[in-house]
Parts: C-alpha cells; sequence; structure tokens
C-alpha cells in the first residue's frame, strides 16, 4: 500500500495545481418569464462541444436570483439550459433551439440566450 502513495500524492497535487478554465469577458442578453431582462457585461465560459456557462460581470445576479445560466448543447441546434440561483438552487430552464436570425441566441418556450 506504501508504495503507492507517492503516486497518489502526485496525482492530488495535479489535481490541485490544474490550470482553471478562464471565462471571456463578453455582453449578454437574457430574458425570461416576468423577470426584467438583463442586458450588459457578462463572463463567458466555453465547454465541450459548443456548451457553455455565463455570469453576470456587472453586478451579482443577471435577474432575480440568477447567478449563472447554462446552455448544454444536445445536438445540432438544440440545447438545455438551467439557471443557478443564489440559494443554489440548479433550475431546468427546458429545451431551446439556436436562433436561425440570430446564431448567438438560444430561444426557449419562455425564455432567450444571447451571448457576443
Amino acid at each position: 500500500m506504501t508504495r503507492f502513495a507517492p503516486l497518489a500524492a502526485a496525482a492530488a497535487a495535479a489535481l490541485l495545481l490544474a490550470v482553471p478554465a478562464h471565462a471571456k469577458a463578453a455582453r449578454c442578453a437574457i430574458s425570461g418569464g416576468a423577470e426584467t431582462p438583463y442586458k450588459g457585461p457578462c463572463r463567458f465560459l466555453a465547454e465541450r462541444g459548443g456548451s457553455f456557462t455565463v455570469t453576470p460581470s456587472a453586478r451579482r445576479t443577471f435577474m432575480g436570483d440568477v447567478t449563472s445560466v447554462s446552455v448544454y448543447v444536445t445536438g445540432p441546434g438544440l440545447a438545455e439550459v438551467r439557471g443557478l440561483t443564489t440559494g443554489g438552487v440548479n433550475s431546468r430552464w427546458g429545451e431551446a433551439r439556436r436562433s436561425r436570425r440570430d446564431p448567438a441566441c438560444w430561444d426557449g418556450s419562455d425564455f432567450r440566450v444571447c451571448v457576443y
């Protein structure tokens, strides 16, 4: 068991020293439900397969208590969208389709997420 200790320590160190992904500055336009839409600066974090997460730059939340919005691409032009709240609730917003008029936008039944 002790011969694996150095290997385990090296693996743990590698995890701790892993370079975090870097979010890029962007502009967001997020609307949904009865909340006042957010239009302003945001941080864009690209993920695999075209998925991404955005967080507001100028304030703590986008609208209401939403601190981040994640768009998970599930297929060509299709995605699942979720919003994380200040209370830690990861709420499902629903399915979205990529807009043909504005490819920076994803449209759901009662929401829209655009990142420029």
